[in-house]
């Protein structure tokens, strides 16, 4: 059994319980989802299963849509409405023109300090672990970029949003740090996401649905759908006899509905509409000695 599920996760669970539940249902093991929803967060989980597990990174990668609201005046030990609130404060002076002021501070390429209830860790201990012992440690900030942030609605002390993200960014940190830039705190109250990677919620099923399934195969995405967002090039018949021997193609072996593209560009590789492999295109051979191509993940069975 091979290929993708977009589950709706609900509300009070993790990402592994969600992962648990699909082991039990489908009864495979080789299962994984593409990016954690804090248990406090609804909307679209991709999750591996088979082969896909192969391309959980390139679902990582993509980009996130998420909707969600805040509370102006009180900040908490986890930035969401699970935490403790760690202090409250007046929002007297603040309205909607000052609120959309700090948020377009945040849009484009900025750096996140991340949490420290996390799962990123510190020598093998993750920081949520160590939090819960009120144990604080520095953190590097990460690059992420915010490509769209827009306020949709204020109902002070609630403020509505939309954001699309990279990867890597802590949405409840997005909300803190209006807090701490508008001077009054703030924190996560509602979270849902929308969008991850090739993969939105109009694909997405309950777990319910999942389980009530008679044939849940047939709910299966298949493994190239995580790609869809890649450009896809077309092998001939003797670059793919070459690279079932783990011989990356030359650019001359393979053709393009539309433009090439760029060196350095993440594409897809196919055969009669197969998905054969992923690769970089790189024309330069900086890291293959043979091709044109730097091959990341070969389908054996399709080639």
């Amino acid at each position: 059994m091979n290929g993708f599920l977009v589950i709706d996760k609900p509300q009070g669970v993790t990402s592994f319980d969600v992962v648990r539940t699909i082991r039990r249902t489908l009864k495979v093991r080789r299962v994984g989802h593409c990016g954690t929803l804090d248990p406090m967060a609804t909307g679209v989980l991709p999750i591996a299963i088979g082969e896909a597990t192969r391309l959980v990174e390139f679902v990582m990668d993509g980009e996130k849509i998420y909707h969600g609201t805040l509370k102006l005046g009180e900040t908490t030990d986890t930035q969401d409405a699970e935490g403790t609130i760690l202090a409250k404060s007046a929002i007297d002076g603040v309205d909607r023109a000052r609120i959309e002021g700090v948020v377009a501070t945040l849009r484009g390429p900025i750096e996140q300090l991340p949490p420290m209830y996390s799962a990123l860790k510190r020598d093998g201990v993750p920081l949520y672990a160590l939090a819960r012992k009120g144990i604080e440690v520095e953190r590097a900030p990460r690059a992420i970029e915010i490509y769209r942030f827009e306020v949709s609605s204020v109902d002070l002390p609630f403020v509505t949003f939309e954001v699309t993200c990279s990867k890597g960014t802590y949405v409840r940190t997005l909300a803190h740090d209006i807090g701490v830039r508008l001077g009054c705190g703030a924190h996560l109250t509602a979270l849902r996401r929308l969008k991850s990677g090739a993969f939105s919620e109009a694909e997405a099923i309950t777990l319910e649905q999942l389980q009530d399934e008679t044939q849940p195969a047939l709910l299966l995405l298949p493994v190239s759908s995580a790609l869809s967002a890649l450009p896809a090039l077309t092998l001939s018949a003797e670059a793919l006899l070459r690279l079932k021997n783990g011989v990356p193609p030359q650019q001359s072996e393979v053709s393009s509905e539309e433009s090439f593209p760029a060196p350095g560009s993440i594409v897809t590789l196919r055969r009669e509409e197969q998905l054969v492999a992923v690769a970089r295109f790189d024309p330069e051979r900086a890291i293959e000695s043979r091709g044109d191509f730097h091959l990341l993940r070969v389908f054996p069975a399709n080639a």
